[in-house]
């Protein structure tokens, strides 16, 4: 199954969403109908029984350049005879409070359901991974990297400041000197470095990047997605609980675990000395 729709194209095949961000002119710049369309995908993929593993890229050279902001402040005005570049009459510039109320929809909703999911999502990078690009890498369970790709967080040398949740991510992933390298200083950071840094999982050459990714994508597609999905939760609950209630969290999630069908595979597996065949279920 396939299907293209404005700049994102989608695929499903063997437990496989493969979400591919497709305006390769633009360095896959996302716009916010891209943005809603990524929001539904993963939410209905999180529903979906026979989704196991979501699967992030970028057509062409690069991942994604960051969000699409020329186009979000260059409207034609309202008699269709504005221009964005000044040859047809001013631009219509948003009203004041536009970012305040777009970004809990957009950018500010897409990061925290990459991370909270219960399907573990794959990012595969190479080129630019800038701004909300930087983000969905950071957000995403395992990122996978060209070593000459670049990690970049824009917003100083622009004028304005992180949004996507880069200001809690960043620092959280690299610790504090870094982050403020990285955000004061609009220091760029290649692949290979981002790998060193624990930015990402791994940095492999240009020519390994697909083989690397499909590795990880074939692991998860066959594990117990279940235990892989109460894991994920796991590590996001416990990323601010206190010790008591993460005790709690871990006895529900064993409790809910324990329950599925790949439980008890993994338990004959196990005694017979074999690979366990998961079902995902």
């Amino acid at each position: 199954m396939s299907d293209t729709a404005g700049g994102l194209v989608v695929s499903a095949e063997g437990g496989v969403l493969r979400l591919r961000l497709n305006r390769p002119d633009k360095r896959n710049a996302i716009d916010d109908a891209m943005m809603r369309q990524l929001i539904d995908e993963i939410e209905a993929a999180g529903q979906d029984e026979s989704v196991r593993v979501i699967v992030l890229s970028g057509a062409g050279d690069h991942f994604c350049g960051g969000a699409d902001i020329i186009a979000r402040n260059a409207k034609p005005s309202a008699n269709g005879s504005g221009s964005a570049n000044g040859n047809g009459g001013a631009a219509v510039r948003p009203r004041a409070g536009s970012i305040q109320r777009r970004l809990p929809t957009t950018a500010h909703r897409l990061i925290p359901l990459v991370q909270t999911v219960q399907t573990p999502v794959v990012c595969a990078v190479r080129g630019w991974a800038a701004g909300i690009g930087l983000a969905l890498a950071l957000a995403a369970d395992i990122t996978v990297t060209t070593a000459d790709a670049t990690f970049w967080a824009p917003f100083a040398d622009r004028g304005f400041t992180p949004d996507s949740g880069l200001s809690w991510l960043l620092q959280r992933r690299v610790g504090e000197v870094r982050a403020r390298r990285m955000l004061l200083l609009g220091e760029k950071v290649t692949g290979a470095d981002a790998a060193q840094w624990g930015l990402v999982d791994r940095a492999v050459p240009a020519t390994d990047l697909d083989g690397a990714v499909e590795e990880i994508v074939a692991e998860l597609a066959g594990a117990a997605t279940v235990a892989v999905g109460l894991t994920k939760w796991l590590l996001a609950a416990g990323a601010t609980a206190e010790l008591d209630d993460q005790l709690r969290n871990e006895a529900f999630a064993l409790e809910l675990s324990s329950r599925s069908e790949d439980f008890r595979e993994g338990l004959g597996a196990f005694r017979e000395k074999r690979r366990p065949r998961f079902s995902g279920r």
